[in-house]
């Protein structure tokens, strides 16, 4: 096939993550507002440094914005296909930047050529084409680089994007990367090993979202943050080894990883998305069996881990004072829980459907507790004689003493 210029549609501003169907935080769009309003190109007198040979068609559904003297490409026609070469110039002014996910949709593009007029790629831009096997960048560009057809910054200290087609089952991320970035590894399905070297500092949202095929991974004990979604849909990942060195665990960092047997969380976590055990961190976890939640989390929260149906053993620290919403809705292979005595707060259907549940043990004063806190469930509540607040019932669930218990 001929390689195709192609001159792409713009789409909204994508809320959640690398593609459409993504779930990580919302990303805003880049650049200011246009100076002037986006226009159709006109195929028969396009304003483009290349070839003629190669401009075999330009499409008229391609819209840009021009910001001053520079043009930023938005989108692209879902329906492209084939070898897609950014024009260096549109209207006479440089193509200058590749907005946030610009190219989201374009899953028939094979490869994506970046001129060297492009100083800034916009996060998850090139990550969504999951037909595309390489990106190629021409050899004056500042700012970026390619090896092998993967795209890095010149510097090569950040991933970008890895291919989501590209040949070959293992990679091992080049030893001068300090972060992969949002959505570098999106949809790689193919990947089953991916070696991260003790470089790298940072993995960014989404990062390795969608790469079904990984089956473990050891990330160095040189990061110290997981990015919201990191892991999320990886669904054929058995285990993981979180260091010492992480702080930080975003949001959805696990979610759909319906493979995952093992997971070590360090003390060293802080925080486990937004100062908390995160919205559906483990949700839909289902072969996970247990967790022990690290010291100094203080919040788990909406849907942490919703349907994990293999759960059987949860350890809650002292320094936890809320539960979340929904945050245990669906665990049905949990029997029995203990609630230490810092939580003050437990949300609407947090152990919703916990068929199996019999026992919950308390070991303070009683919480405020939002609707339906059991509904579906059955467990006995048991608290200890000389705490507040209890009564014969607690959400609707009978209350007896600990020493009653069986």
């Amino acid at each position: 096939m001929r390689p195709v210029l192609l001159l792409c549609v713009s789409l909204p501003i994508i809320l959640g993550g690398c593609g459409e169907n993504s779930s990580s935080e919302g990303l805003e769009s880049v650049g200011e507002k246009p100076t002037a309003p986006s226009e159709e190109v006109k195929p028969e007198a396009p304003d483009v440094e290349t070839k003629a040979e190669e401009a075999v068609s330009v499409s008229p559904n391609f819209k840009y914005e021009i910001q001053g003297d520079t043009v930023t490409i938005t989108g692209c026609d879902k329906k492209a296909s084939g070898a897609l070469i950014i024009p260096a110039t549109i209207e006479g002014k440089p193509v200058t930047s590749i907005g946030d996910f610009a190219f989201v949709g374009c899953e028939s593009l094979t490869s994506i050529t970046i001129p060297d007029s492009v100083t800034n790629i916009g996060e998850g831009a090139l990550s969504a084409c999951s037909a595309v096997t390489t990106i190629e960048v021409a050899a004056d560009n500042a700012n970026y680089t390619e090896v092998n057809g993967v795209l890095f910054n010149m510097e090569m200290t950040l991933l970008h994007t890895y291919p989501p087609a590209k040949t070959g089952s293992t990679y091992v991320i080049p030893d001068r990367v300090t972060r992969i970035g949002k959505c570098a590894l999106h949809n790689c399905t193919s990947l089953t090993s991916i070696t991260i070297p003790d470089s790298v500092t940072s993995i960014g949202a989404g990062a390795l979202i969608s790469c079904s095929g990984l089956t473990s991974i050891t990330i160095p004990d040189s990061v110290t943050n997981l990015g919201p979604s990191a892991f999320y849909d990886c669904t054929s990942l058995t285990s993981i080894t979180i260091p010492d060195s992480v702080t930080n665990i975003g949001d959805n960092a696990f979610e759909n990883c319906a493979s995952l047997t093992s997971i070590t969380i360090p003390d060293s976590i802080a925080t486990i998305g937004d100062a908390t055990i995160g919205y559906s961190t483990f949700r839909n976890c289902n072969s996970l069996t247990s967790i022990t939640v690290p010291d100094g989390v203080t919040s788990i929260g909406h849907s942490a881990f919703y349907d994990c149906t293999s759960l059987t053993s949860i350890t809650i620290p002292d320094s936890v004072t809320n539960i979340g919403h929904s945050a245990f809705f669906g665990c049905t292979s949990l029997t029995s829980i203990t609630i230490p005595d810092s939580v003050t707060n437990i949300g609407t259907w947090a152990f919703r459907r916990c068929s199996d549940m019999t026992t919950v043990t308390f070991l303070g004063d009683a919480p405020q507790t939002g609707e339906k806190v059991f509904s579906k469930s059955i467990p006995t509540i048991y608290r200890k004689p000389e705490a507040k607040g209890w009564g014969d019932t607690f959400a609707g669930r009978p209350v007896k003493l600990i020493s009653e218990k069986p």
